[in-house]
């Protein structure tokens, strides 16, 4: 006689393999190897629309969508709200984020959905009664939570460039919360991990949990609580999160766990439109986010600076190629942690990081031969967790929509709003954490990005499209806290200096420096052994690292115009949906 336990473990197995069976081949291996180009399968291949996402469903929702006529901002919001039940480590509707759109006549906008500080912010509140910096405070407690901006972003967007009723956005992602999905193994062991990690919030356990026992591959995950959440927002729109019954659940829960945020915070909250970064790279066009984010000033930047270098004939990811892009690194990202805050509260010189001359200073102070010296004692750059989400949308008429939106560490918070059902973010610890507090570890303490309040705090997250002659190219995007800049970059260049397609350039190994702390990171079989030690003859401290980034993106075909799907095998619940 089979063990009930056992039969359970069984049926998911057998269901767990249909559903990989399902969404096809699996990505190959991604070990270690000597290659500095990695061997790549086609994209996804589609004549009219394509959504690349995390989670294969949240792409089938958005292609759904542009099936039903919608446009790539439509299937951009029917994603987003996806993802935030079938993705909740990043998706969500706790947090926040960035939108970047480049319309199908050239033009181009941003929407900022970044979360903000509540009013009773400062810059001390991450001291503990000693005084003392607290990280806990900072990145773990109720205090870290800022006012959430997603719901806000995606009724921004949709007010402004929407086609089909919000209804029809929204409605997708009811049923996957009330009906549930199938949890693949990825996902369950996800859970499993998350709910050990944070069994002090019984409604975290509650939603992640089946009567508090851990859920199996296989097995349908329902959330009835985050689903009349939706629902709520389905029927009143904004109004449905920001006030009434869901903001109520949410400023009770932090007055339950002294954070700050109050009715009157969410009802205050707003995204906002903003003109979008731009820049020019050898006849690209490079869009992207402004300031809160770094991301797109940094990225201009880094490209301004490597613009000066032949870099094609150094070879990708060789010691020469690694060396300059590190130093372009090295340099923007000691101006963004000096620089660089929301610009609604400090004066960012953006045309200045920006430009074409700094960026020929920049290059002066690079030795073509050495590596440059990252100074301890003079700024490093804040924490920022790898867990956000990318998604990337083109529709039939050319519109391009590139989403990063996060709750900062995986699962954020991990506080679920208790009858509500949802994560809020710990996107607070992206402030800089006391003033005038700077270590070689990490830490910063400079003025621009303290907390103050209804500031939005830095972020490095870089939604990015790539045009040239007046026609849609690319569009890219990637999460990875910190690393993010740098990702976007890099795939980038393998698109605009090497000719790369798209899924090359997403499968290509990537490299990481942040001014500090001074060393260099390669993901593990980007180099060979003798590309190192050449590296390290240069003064470069060189580590072999983990994955990088995981950048879901979209390519046009030149000759057909086919739309082509590339979903980063890095993670390995991504899929490419396409019509």
């Amino acid at each position: 006689m089979v063990r009930p336990n056992l039969l359970r473990r069984l049926v998911c197995l057998v269901v767990v393999t249909l559903v990989v069976a399902c969404q096809g081949p699996q990505p190959a291996s991604l070990a270690p190897m000597a290659a500095e180009r990695v061997v790549s399968r086609p994209p996804i291949r589609a004549a009219a629309g394509m959504v690349v996402s995390a989670d294969m469903r949240a792409s089938q929702v958005g292609r759904d969508v542009l099936r039903a006529g919608g446009n790539a901002i439509d299937a951009a919001i029917a994603t987003g709200f996806a993802l935030a039940v079938t993705h909740p480590g990043a998706g969500n509707i706790g947090g926040g984020g960035f939108m970047v759109v480049r319309l199908p006549d050239g033009r181009a906008t941003a929407i900022d959905f970044r979360e903000k500080a509540p009013l009773a912010a400062n810059a001390d509140m991450f001291l503990d009664e000693n005084g003392t910096y607290s990280s806990t405070l900072h990145h773990n407690s109720h205090l870290a939570v800022g006012v959430p901006g997603t719901v806000a972003g995606f009724a921004k967007a949709h007010e402004r460039y929407g086609k089909l009723p919000w209804a029809r956005l929204v409605g997708p992602a009811v049923d996957l919360a009330a009906e549930g999905f199938v949890l693949t193994g990825n996902l369950a062991r996800s859970l499993r991990g998350v709910v050990q990690r944070l069994s002090r919030y019984p409604a975290t356990v509650d939603a992640f949990t089946r009567d508090g026992e851990e859920y199996l591959p296989g097995e349908v995950l329902r959330q009835p609580d985050l689903a009349r959440t939706l629902e709520r927002i389905m029927r009143e729109g904004r109004k449905g999160f920001y006030r009434g019954e869901t903001a109520r659940l949410l400023a009770a829960e932090m007055r339950r766990g002294g954070g700050l945020i109050t009715e009157e915070d969410l009802a205050r909250y707003e995204a906002i439109e903003r003109t979008p970064i731009r820049g020019t790279f050898r006849g690209y066009e490079i869009i992207s986010m402004p300031p809160p984010s770094s991301g797109g000033p940094a990225l201009v930047q880094m490209l301004n600076v490597l613009e000066g270098y032949d870099l094609r004939s150094m070879g990708h990811n060789s010691a020469a190629y690694i060396h300059h892009v590190t130093e372009a690194m090295r340099r923007a990202y000691r101006d963004r942690a000096l620089l660089l805050a929301d610009q609604d509260f400090v004066e960012v010189p953006v045309d200045r990081l920006t430009s074409k001359e700094y960026a020929a200073e920049l290059r002066q102070s690079i030795n073509p031969a050495m590596a440059g010296h990252s100074d301890p004692a003079d700024v490093s750059v804040p924490h920022e967790s790898d867990q956000t989400t990318h998604y990337s949308v083109v529709d039939a008429d050319g519109m391009a929509v590139s989403v990063t939106y996060t709750l900062e560490q995986g699962y954020g918070s991990g506080i679920v709003v208790p009858g509500a059902g949802f994560l809020l973010n710990n996107e607070m610890g992206d402030f800089n954490p006391q003033r005038g507090l700077t270590t070689s570890g990490g830490l910063i303490g400079t003025e621009p990005n303290l907390a103050r309040p209804e500031q939005r705090m830095l972020s490095s997250m870089t939604p990015t499209i790539l045009a040239r002659d007046g026609r849609l190219v690319a569009v890219i995007g990637s999460p990875g806290g910190r690393t993010i800049i740098n990702t976007v970059l890099q795939v980038a260049l393998n698109v605009m200096e090497f000719d790369m397609g798209i899924q090359e350039a997403v499968d290509a190994r990537r490299l990481h420096h942040q001014w500090l702390p001074d060393n260099l990171r390669i993901e593990a079989g980007g180099v060979s052994a003798e590309t190192v030690g050449q590296l390290r003859a240069m003064g470069h401290v060189v580590q072999v690292r983990g994955r990088q980034g995981s950048i879901h993106s979209i390519m046009i075909d030149p000759v057909t115009g086919d739309r082509l799907g590339a979903p980063d095998y890095r993670q390995s619940d991504a899929g490419a949906a396409g019509h």
